[in-house]
């Protein structure tokens, strides 16, 4: 789950941003700063566990770009999208320039804010889940508007049979699954589908989990990985 502390200084809109951040998987709404003094100090606590400030720029007091400054001088470890009126070259500029990895002009349509926050959702994937990055994965980072060329799959195994599982998977209620429990819900056949899971978990996109019943016959189950989303993105 990303935490998220937002700031802004007028408490309805911090309550909209707070809804419209609840809409979106993934993300929890970990405190509200109503000035850049107080969120200074949220962030400079040695037990902060927020990854992510959704940060306006006009507030009464002091503006939040010397907020997004003090942030970077103080080496605090937090990234920032950037939700504002403020429309001028030189503060987009200026927070650009800073380390925001995201800016927002208001008013926005939510899909904007959907796009941001998921696009910084497979960034925080693919940074914090992962011990190295393959230039393809750092591609999706430093090249967002460049789709990268999809990978072959393996001989004999399909692309779109490939997005079916995965997109069975994906809406599947339990954490963990069988192959028996993927077939039942795509209509493919059990060998079918154990054959694209075992693919799968060699690319790094399924973890498998074998258990032992009563009478000791194995079970095998599955769970996605930390960085599915990312892994599978090349092949579908």
């Amino acid at each position: 789950m990303i935490n998220v502390l937002i700031v802004e200084d007028d408490p309805m809109v911090a309550e909209m941003n707070k809804f419209y951040l609840g809409q979106v998987d993934g993300f929890h709404c970990a405190g509200w700063a109503g000035s850049t003094e107080q969120a200074l100090e949220i962030l400079q606590q040695p037990e902060h566990s927020i990854d992510l400030v959704l940060l306006d720029i006009y507030m009464k007091e002091h503006s939040g770009l010397d907020l997004l400054a003090d942030i970077r001088h103080a080496n605090i470890e937090v990234d920032v999208i950037i939700i504002s009126a403020a429309s001028d070259k030189t503060s987009i500029r200026y927070a650009l320039q800073n380390g925001a990895v995201d800016y927002l002009i208001k008013p926005f349509e939510f899909e904007r804010l959907r796009a941001a926050l998921s696009a910084y959702r497979e960034r925080h994937s693919l940074l914090y889940n992962s011990s190295s990055l393959a230039q393809a994965e750092l591609d999706l980072l430093t090249q967002p508007g460049q789709a990268p060329e999809k990978t072959e799959l393996g001989k004999g195994l399909a692309r779109v049979t490939l997005k079916l599982i995965w997109d069975t998977i994906s809406a599947h209620a339990a954490p963990i699954f069988s192959s028996e429990e993927i077939a039942g819900q795509t209509g493919l056949s059990r060998v079918s589908v154990g054959k694209y899971l075992t693919a799968m978990e060699e690319l790094g996109i399924l973890e498998l989990e074998t258990t032992y019943g009563t009478i000791g016959r194995p079970v095998k189950r599955y769970r996605t990985t930390s960085g599915a989303d990312a892994i599978i993105g090349k092949y579908i």
